[in-house]
């Protein structure tokens, strides 16, 4: 049996793989026939091809199956190529090549929710959207003064997956006013107000040290803590360890978990406290009286005027009355 090796560009690289995996579909290639790696992996490998040797992908067969499939498979494959596994491509191409086999490998690939190869794919979708969750939480900004003298908000985060610039459009739509950059160890993403710009991986030396601002945030974080209501168990599943080190107000929760109980007995100890300011309590003329209506009474015709009030519904009002809007 022949082998091919696929080299794509970089490690999310849906493009490269869409265009690579239809040929090999349609050319009846098998997926154990198929290795496929990324261009920084080839880099590492001793024995893999000349970088620069283009790979000529193999000819459609006679017999070429009709390569069709659902369009929720697509969106799952967007999702599964930002997962770190450099087995994801292997396990993307396995499900396309039984989707168009036909017969009951197709069903089993397409719908079967016990088919061993849909509940990895889909096991390792929840790992990155997890991950995508856990940066819209933990992403922790820190202001630089540019030479020109605007302000850019930076921040050092180290996601388990590809996942920095499929997740920056959460960014723009929450900071859209904000100049901002993200600097992870596998891409940088930045927005300018206008456009967002992707770059390299970077280094945690790139991102800027902490400033008078962090401060205020470790006194506000320390003062909100509640010794009462600490559950270290849920909050290290929310909030795994292994996002502390970039996280300021990690530095504190050691400290406040070990003082909790402490606190939290001289808080039941302590004598009730009257609150400096009362709320006043509002005045008999701005409440209702019992039973009153809380709807303004119609206003009473002048003495001789009256006459019958036509009966209408709201099926039959205008718009107007209907709605409660004034007519224009």
């Amino acid at each position: 049996m022949q082998r091919h090796t696929l080299t794509l560009d970089h490690p999310t690289d849906w493009q490269g793989f869409r265009a690579a995996a239809r040929s090999l579909v349609q050319a009846n290639v098998p997926p154990q026939a198929v290795d496929w790696r990324c261009g920084a992996d080839a880099a590492e490998d001793l024995f893999a091809p000349e970088p620069h040797s283009p790979y000529a992908l193999p000819p459609p067969a006679t017999d070429a199956p009709t390569l069709r499939v659902p369009p929720d498979f697509v969106r799952l494959c967007e999702q599964l190529i930002l997962h770190r596994d450099p087995a994801r491509f292997a396990l993307m191409y396995r499900l396309l090549w039984r989707m168009a086999q036909g017969g009951a490998e197709a069903d089993a690939a397409r719908q079967d929710p016990l088919d061993a190869d849909r509940m990895l794919a889909h096991h390792m979708v929840r790992a990155v959207q997890r991950d995508m969750h856990k940066m819209h939480a933990f992403v922790r900004f820190r202001p630089v003064v540019e030479p020109d003298g605007n302000t850019l908000h930076m921040a050092w985060f180290e996601p388990d997956h590809y996942i920095t610039v499929a997740n920056a459009g959460f960014f723009i739509r929450r900071f859209t006013q904000m100049r901002w950059a993200i600097l992870t160890p596998d891409a940088s993403v930045r927005w300018d107000g206008q456009q967002l710009h992707t770059g390299p991986g970077a280094q945690r030396s790139d991102a800027p040290p902490p400033d008078a601002g962090e401060a205020l945030w470790l006194t506000y974080y320390r003062h909100i803590f509640n010794p009462a209501r600490l559950k270290l168990t849920m909050m290290k599943k929310e909030m795994p360890t292994r996002y502390w080190h970039n996280l300021p107000e990690a530095a504190l929760i050691t400290e406040l978990a070990q003082t909790a109980h402490e606190r939290s007995a001289k808080m039941v100890e302590a004598k009730a406290t009257v609150p400096r300011r009362r709320i006043a309590a509002p005045s008999p003329r701005s409440q209702p009286a019992a039973g009153a209506p809380l709807i303004p009474a119609p206003p009473r015709a002048s003495p001789g005027t009256e006459g019958p009030i036509p009966a209408t519904s709201s099926a039959t009002a205008t718009p107007a009355a209907a709605t409660g809007r004034a007519a224009p």
